[in-house]
């Protein structure tokens, strides 16, 4: 604010020199046509927006005028406004006076700071005095109102507003228990479209590409339900929700065969892709570096791309969710040998004819 009030002082200390060498009529003429200007605002604008600055500033400089002048002039705000900012201004002032030099109580730790946060957001039906006790479990010795006024000056509501989940937070608490599937459809280079059969596990990203055709029946999606349902009990992996889109080619006994293990279908919404947005990211993916920089003869040639592009996916490709990690390939351990690292020896693999890269380090 200090530095705010400098800098307005200053530029009205320049736009009064630029009045010195101006004529009474020229500023008379000035005055006129900035109230007429501000009579125009202030029919377009109901209660304008005033910093602490201009207000001091405002405050300074109508202060010494008399009330019945300042009653006729042309202000933004109200003259019983600008002399309640002047009192403000002096009692600021007064205090600033009468109060001793002292330090006062020295300032919350940083790192005591850092943790109160930390609870508050890891815990979010705790209140500051839940957050003050587990301090207190902690030996840390601070005053519950202090807890109060660090979470106040971040922004981080009391408890009872903080209490409720986002959905982010709830897909991932839950996103171990759901898996996504959808159909990928596709044109060889004869113009057949072919429909690809594709499912995703929400938390490790593992993509599971269960088959294709050209005549998606009800019989071939029940068969391929039944084959992901076995290839889940072997991997020994527990899904709850099943996301699809309301796509005919899902029959009745489509969802009878999840409904017999206990997990449940979600249906998204009608032309809502983003219900269904991992999914979608993945076939976005697909196409984009395959489908779309290859040519698919048959049937046969769409499966070995596909089986190709699931290996690479699975096992290699890095995803930002798991921080760089492949879904079926943890990170290796960081190198910090430095003789290591002067000396780089990396291979690379082509999936596809070069389509698909992979770097290793050589054996």
């Amino acid at each position: 604010m200090l530095r705010r009030l400098s800098y307005l002082a200053l530029t009205n200390v320049f736009g009064f020199m630029r009045l010195l060498p101006m004529s009474d009529t020229d500023k008379d003429v000035e005055i006129l046509a900035l109230r007429h200007q501000l009579a125009v605002l202030q029919r377009q604008i109901d209660r304008p927006r005033v910093a602490p600055p201009e207000r001091a500033l405002l405050a300074d400089l109508l202060h010494r005028l008399p009330r019945p002048m300042l009653r006729q002039l042309h202000l933004i705000v109200a003259p019983d406004t600008v002399l309640r900012w002047h009192r403000n201004v002096l009692r600021h002032r007064h205090a600033q006076a009468s109060r001793p030099n002292r330090p006062g109580r020295p300032p919350t730790v940083h790192s005591i700071r850092v943790l109160v946060l930390r609870l508050a957001r890891e815990n979010p039906s705790w209140g500051y005095r839940r957050i003050h006790g587990e301090l207190v479990a902690l030996g840390i010795q601070v005053a519950a109102s202090t807890v109060w006024e660090i979470l106040h000056a971040n922004g981080i509501e009391p408890a009872p507003e903080r209490e409720h989940q986002t959905w982010a937070a709830f897909l991932r608490s839950q996103a171990h228990a759901i898996l996504a599937a959808d159909f990928l459809e596709t044109r060889t280079l004869t113009g057949a479209r072919l429909y690809v059969f594709v499912v995703i596990e929400h938390a490790t990203r593992r993509v599971r590409v269960l088959g294709a055709t050209a005549h998606p029946t009800a019989t071939w999606t029940t068969q391929l339900a039944r084959n992901l349902v076995m290839d889940l009990h072997d991997a020994g992996t527990r899904v709850k929700y099943l996301i699809r889109d309301r796509d005919s080619r899902y029959t009745a006994a489509f969802d009878a065969v999840f409904h017999t293990e206990g997990i449940a279908i979600v249906k998204t919404g009608i032309r809502v892709p983003r219900m269904n947005a991992i999914m979608e990211r993945w076939v976005r993916s697909c196409r984009a570096e395959l489908l779309d920089r290859t040519l698919i003869i048959n049937q046969a040639n769409l499966l070995h791309a596909l089986c190709e592009y699931e290996t690479f996916y699975n096992e290699h490709r890095p995803h930002r969710t798991l921080r760089a990690a492949a879904p079926l390939r943890p990170l290796p351990q960081q190198m910090t040998e430095r003789h290591r690292l002067d000396h780089l020896d990396i291979r690379r693999r082509d999936r596809l004819g070069g389509i698909l890269h992979e770097y290793q380090h050589a054996a």
